[in-house]
């Protein structure tokens, strides 16, 4: 093999693994796209525990062997919203405004705020006690609206 073949082929191999930890690395981190899709996903999915606890709460359905799992699934998801907004997934098709990542400390305190009631309403379904339902519930609908209020665009 001569010098200059050598040469080639160790470019090309070099070349060749350079490429596959470029596209390793690519397909380890989600798109912005990517994110704000799933983030939405859970906030839906967040809005419909959220709307089928009250419609149980209010006695408008009779569904209340369903609650407890509605507020676990309510209680699970809000744990995870701080992920739902990692860095750089402000751009695209987002209601998120620019205050979840420029006031970020103000943004976790209110979700944590959410992630708090969200438990206590979990505490409270499971231990049967009914007549605080609303008032955990309601609780809760009140870190919804002040988080969404500070961080998510108007919905026309």
């Amino acid at each position: 093999m001569t010098h200059s073949n050598f040469s080639h082929r160790l470019l090309f191999t070099a070349a060749c693994l350079l490429l596959g930890v470029s596209l390793a690395t690519h397909a380890a981190e989600p798109e912005t796209k990517d994110i704000i899709k799933y983030r939405q996903s859970v906030m839906l999915s967040l809005r419909g525990h959220m709307a089928a606890s009250t419609a149980i709460i209010q006695g408008k359905v009779e569904f209340k062997d369903q609650l407890v799992n509605h507020v676990m699934s309510l209680e699970a998801n809000t744990k995870d919203i701080p992920s739902l907004f990692p860095k750089n997934s402000d751009s695209g098709d987002t209601k998120a405004l620019d205050a979840v990542w420029k006031d970020n400390p103000d943004f976790l305190k209110k979700a944590k705020s959410a992630q708090e009631k969200s438990e206590a309403l979990a505490k409270t379904v499971a231990s049967g006690d009914t007549k605080n339902y609303a008032p955990r519930l309601k609780e809760l609908q009140e870190a919804c609206k002040t988080c969404h209020k500070d961080f998510r665009k108007e919905e026309k």
